[in-house]
């Protein structure tokens, strides 16, 4: 067995263990730190909207031959430098393997005039044939956004009925719903701080994170429940209880997290050096922050803040007070030494320990004959007409009518039968 292998063992058994709860202060601190440096980001920088969102012009230009990226950055600086306010911070990016796609801002028809001789110049291609124009109102963009914020509402709803469906306990639901919104609101402040373009690829990744995160704490969940069953009846508090829990998770968490986040950054590599700004690039980079920040909040957000919500119930204040009961009184059996090779041995039967002089046979364990037993005095007791019982006294003698067979009688049924 590998040591990773030896580490998942030694934690799922509890023979090791990393102290998630009891350090909560800890990761509370370095998430709030994080959401700080998130909503700054949002506030100062702001979210690069993508055309979908705030309206504008689209040019598909079809260059006839293989489309590079080198060809799409070629295309970014002449566009950038032809004048119009406009298309000064222009999209530009490859469409499948013959075609450019350039995207700008709200433009006149005198400025989107001029847009389209400025690529007609740059590529060479045929204005009537190789290039079309699209403008994308700012109306459909708002609806787009609408939509996607209905699409998350509906989708947190059916998150908080389905935890607490399956838990039966809506404290669960609150701390996996906490853990959400440290999720997405990591996320969105990478994009702030980045300048990526937010699209509805973006709106589709942070959808995709969301379930992810809830998946992973799902499955933390499912095993504090199972540690917990017994909680008035074992020896431990919900806290150690949750704590354990989080620890027999933690390799499954790791392994699952690795696996889904190296092709993702694959993806976003290939999509942010390889081919530029594009759809792929924007979905790539919202499910790597996503994935990490999920992964993250499923160990050190959700089961500690569900371990505070559930501080207050009776039940859990019980067993904290019975593990401190156990605690003051400690182990009945950690004075009982063990064995070692230098122990002194063992004395005689029938010695006092320590002195090794004879003891009288009843201390050794032998039996004892009693004493003859006497009567003791008894006062003389008024037996009518002036006469008194004699009082007893010596010793008491065995009786001569002791060794005579006693008459017995016969049942009434064989009375005067032979």
């Amino acid at each position: 067995m590998g040591r990773y292998s030896r580490l998942g063992n030694a934690l799922y058994t509890g023979e090791r263990s990393v102290d998630f709860v009891g350090r909560k202060w800890v990761w509370y601190a370095i998430s709030a730190v994080l959401v700080a440096v998130a909503v700054l980001g949002i506030s100062v920088r702001g979210l690069d909207l993508g055309i979908e969102f705030t309206g504008g012009t689209q040019y598909r230009v079809s260059v006839g031959a293989e489309a590079t990226q080198q060809n799409a950055d070629e295309l970014r600086e002449v566009v950038a430098d032809s004048g119009v306010e406009g298309a000064a911070s222009p999209v530009v990016s490859t469409l499948g393997d013959d075609a450019l796609l350039v995207q700008t801002g709200q433009l006149s028809q005198e400025e989107s005039t001029t847009v389209a001789q400025v690529i007609v110049e740059a590529t060479g291609v045929d204005p009537a044939a190789d290039l079309s124009q699209e403008d994308i109102g700012a109306s459909w963009g708002a609806d787009v956004a609408r939509s996607s914020l209905i699409g998350l509402a509906v989708f947190l709803f059916f998150v908080v009925l389905f935890i607490w469906a399956y838990f039966r306990e809506w404290k669960m639901s609150v701390a996996a719903l906490v853990a959400l919104a440290h999720d997405v609101v990591i996320t969105v402040g990478v994009y702030a701080w980045s300048g990526f373009e937010v699209t509805p690829a973006t709106v589709t990744g942070l959808l995709t994170i969301l379930a992810f995160s809830l998946y992973d704490t799902v499955v933390v969940f499912d095993k504090v429940r199972e540690n917990t069953a017994g909680l008035g009846r074992g020896g431990t508090t919900y806290a150690r209880a949750a704590n354990l829990a989080v620890n027999q998770t933690l390799v499954r968490s790791i392994n699952t997290s690795l696996v889904a986040l190296l092709p993702v950054g694959a993806i976003l590599y290939v999509g942010a050096v390889q081919l530029g700004a594009s759809s792929l690039q924007d979905l790539a980079l919202a499910l790597f922050v996503g994935m990490a920040a999920g992964t993250y909040s499923s160990v050190f957000i959700a089961t500690p803040v569900l371990v505070d919500l559930k501080s207050g119930e009776t039940e859990v204040v019980m067993a904290e007070r019975r593990a401190k009961a156990r605690a003051r009184q400690g182990d009945r059996y950690a004075a009982v030494p063990g064995y070692r090779d230098d122990l002194p041995p063992a004395d005689e039967p029938g010695t006092r320990p320590g002195a090794g002089a004879p003891v009288p046979a009843t201390l050794a364990g032998e039996p004892r004959q009693a004493p003859p037993r006497t009567a003791p005095p008894r006062a003389q007791e008024p037996m009518g007409r002036g006469r008194t019982l004699p009082t007893a006294r010596g010793e008491v003698r065995p009786s001569g009518a002791s060794g005579r067979q006693q008459p017995s009688r016969q049942t009434r049924s064989k009375r005067g039968k032979k």
